[in-house]
């Protein structure tokens, strides 16, 4: 859990950035920058600033934000422990699927395997998303829409979703 935004804002800048890196995963760039922009005072100012933030950097920070995020569908071995229940492996694990149902997990790790690597051959960045609970098959269809968007509208979008997740984790 992450400390109160009172004891975040008294926190060394160091601190600081550990506190919060498991909200934003990583990206030092960011990071520090956030630290900067104390005091926050509030909850709500702290996600505010982490957006203003976020968007007002240099593309290439930018970049590394969204990039700080696994993929979706990403090895379950590969990602953080709040990125492993967003993406539902916990709950994959209980249900022990079998059948059809193993044969469905498939064909939607491989769909999401190549709307990945379509996403980010196009755009140059992973594909980043508030997954709220929602299913990756569900997913898709939003996935496969966002590779008709325009790079700079992607761009805006992802950033506002990693500010959406780490505020959720903050809450959770």
């Amino acid at each position: 859990m992450t400390p109160d935004v009172a004891a975040l804002d008294a926190m060394p800048a160091g601190e600081f950035v550990a506190a919060v890196a498991p909200l934003f995963e990583g990206a030092p760039g960011f990071l520090w920058r956030l630290a900067a922009a104390r005091p926050f005072e509030s909850q709500e100012m702290l996600f505010e600033r982490a957006r203003g933030i976020a968007h007002g950097m240099p593309e290439p920070l930018q970049v590394e934000l969204v990039d700080a995020h696994p993929r979706l569908g990403a090895p379950s071995a590969s990602v953080s422990a709040m990125s492993f229940r967003e993406q539902g492996y916990d709950r994959q694990a209980a249900a022990n699927l079998g059948g059809e149902a193993a044969r469905e997990g498939e064909r939607v790790a491989a769909e999401l395997d190549r709307l990945n690597d379509a996403y980010e051959a196009r755009f140059g960045f992973r594909y980043c998303v508030f997954v709220a609970g929602r299913s990756r098959a569900a997913l898709l269809p939003d996935m496969a829409a966002a590779l008709e968007r325009e790079r700079d509208s992607e761009l805006q979008r992802a950033l506002d979703a990693v500010v959406d997740i780490a505020e959720a984790r903050s809450r959770a």
